[in-house]
């Protein structure tokens, strides 16, 4: 199921631009499913950190954006970069820290 998920993201990725809300659509259930299954379906950290806007607030979108975009060394976060495009992972940035909480 994975495996189909991550086809379908880098089949529709946008190639230039913002995303349409289809594309939000499908990168916030990227975020709920993928995110969620090291950050905990509620986001509130497991095998990563909690992730949710509360605990985010005072971050940076940019600098953010660079952690999905290049993951990070040494730990179980991956880089999403050769998956996503950038307009991708800055939406996700700005969801993140953003998203109202639940």
């Amino acid at each position: 199921m994975r495996n189909i998920l991550l086809f379908l993201i880098l089949a529709t990725t946008a190639s230039a631009g913002e995303v349409s809300g289809q594309r939000a659509a499908e990168l916030e259930n990227l975020v709920k499913q993928d995110c969620g299954a090291c950050h905990g379906m509620t986001r509130k950290g497991g095998l990563g950190p909690d992730i949710r806007a509360k605990t985010l607030k005072g971050r940076d979108a940019d600098g953010l954006a660079q952690i999905i975009r290049d993951g990070i060394p040494d730990t179980a976060m991956p880089p999403w970069g050769p998956l996503l495009a950038d307009e991708d992972i800055n939406w996700i940035a700005e969801y993140l820290l953003e998203e109202s909480e639940e």
